[in-house]
């Protein structure tokens, strides 16, 4: 019999081990890799801009006699290419004047190919079938990092007649996959870095602190700093030495925690709140009503009976006033320290729609109740 109960005793000691492991092994909650909440520092995209002509387009250009600038535009690049138009009169819908627009991913190589958007500037309705023709794309600095050119696709298309017109999406606007060519690289040699700096997407002291702690324990050794609520700077230790893309790929797999202010974020214009967990009110009583008065007008025509020699028709006025006091409402309390759910279910009892509710938030904050920040968009 004592052999039974150590055995089960055993058993017990085994299943604890195993379900602790199984919880240990879990990753903690509402934890976040550092790879999605922050970015490495010099690691960026570069916006590139440039102005175009697009060909082709069957009727649906820029009318060149009230666009100067893409009349212009059109004479400068035949000139270039050795015809001459200056004497002549040019009147034509097939070509517009476009803005490009792309984006250089870092470390771009010569060579690479980028996506452009192209989206047209005068009178234009249409590019649909147009060709975008050498159009250099350069960045903040003026240089030209990037040319394009190709056929325009566009995601919409207008139908016109002489009753009726339809039009589906921007047809207006397009876009041409792999339509341009990386010309210039931007130096930076991120393997010869001394020390890397991490971006927080939304700056807070509580999580650049547990970024630098969870990344001072992997690599045993204190090399991470936070600088300011948005930047955890990392010294590269000796073993990553020339190899900084190991220590980045090492450091942005680790689990954090992000830290969350207390905060509501109100849209004015279209009435949507977005409430955050950490939210907190402290004990309140809410009243919400309003009082509506209707005024209904429905005149009636009064006339004398048929082929009658007196009496004359007369409109006589039937007013109908209906007072509504919203009697229904009733002042409810909010304990001290409610949830978010608390909070909503309690504003939701009283009836209170999104714009009330708005309303409501604001006047508790005014209050000095809601330990939160209000933000209004």
């Amino acid at each position: 019999m004592a052999s039974v109960f150590k055995r089960l005793n055993l058993l017990r000691g085994f299943a604890a081990l195993a379900l602790g492991l199984l919880v240990a092994g879990q990753p903690a909650f509402a934890s976040s890799r550092i790879k999605d909440i922050a970015e490495v520092e010099g690691v960026r995209d570069n916006v590139l801009i440039g102005y175009g002509l697009v060909v082709g387009l069957n009727g649906t250009g820029d009318k060149t006699d009230d666009i100067t600038f893409t009349k212009e535009s059109l004479i400068a690049m035949l000139e270039r290419l050795g015809v001459n138009t200056r004497d002549g009169k040019l009147d034509t819908k097939n070509i517009a004047a476009v803005m490009v627009t792309a984006t250089l991913p870092a470390f771009s190589r010569q060579g690479t190919r980028i996506d452009v958007t192209v989206s047209a500037m005068g009178k234009a309705t249409s590019l649909q079938g147009g060709t975008l023709l050498v159009t250099p794309l350069v960045g903040a600095d003026g240089e030209v990092y990037a040319v394009s050119q190709g056929q325009v696709a566009i995601g919409g298309f207008s139908a016109t007649g002489q009753g009726q017109s339809v039009t589906k999406g921007v047809p207006t606007s397009g876009r041409i996959a792999n339509g341009a060519i990386v010309e210039r690289e931007i130096p930076f040699s991120l393997n010869s870095l001394r020390d890397i700096k991490l971006s927080l997407r939304n700056p807070d002291f509580t999580t650049a602190r547990r970024i630098s702690q969870a990344v001072n324990a992997y690599l045993g050794t204190r090399v991470a700093n936070p600088l300011d609520p948005s930047t955890v700077q990392i010294a590269v230790p000796a073993s990553y030495a020339g190899s900084v893309v190991d220590l980045i790929t090492d450091v942005e797999q680790l689990r954090v925690e992000p830290d969350q202010l207390a905060r509501v974020v109100i849209d004015e214009k279209s009435g949507i709140i977005v409430i955050g967990a950490n939210v907190r009110i402290s004990e309140v009583a809410i009243a919400q009503g309003n009082l509506t008065i209707r005024v209904t007008e429905t005149p009636q025509v009064s006339q004398p009976a048929p082929f009658s020699a007196t009496g004359t028709t007369t409109v006589v006025p039937r007013t109908d006033i209906q007072v509504d006091e919203n009697a229904d409402k009733r002042l409810a309390i909010v304990n001290e320290g409610v949830s978010l759910q608390e909070l909503v279910d309690g504003l939701n009892a009283l009836g209170v729609g999104p714009r009330d509710m708005i309303g409501i938030l604001q006047a508790i904050k005014a209050a000095g109740a809601l330990n939160a920040e209000i933000e209004v968009m």
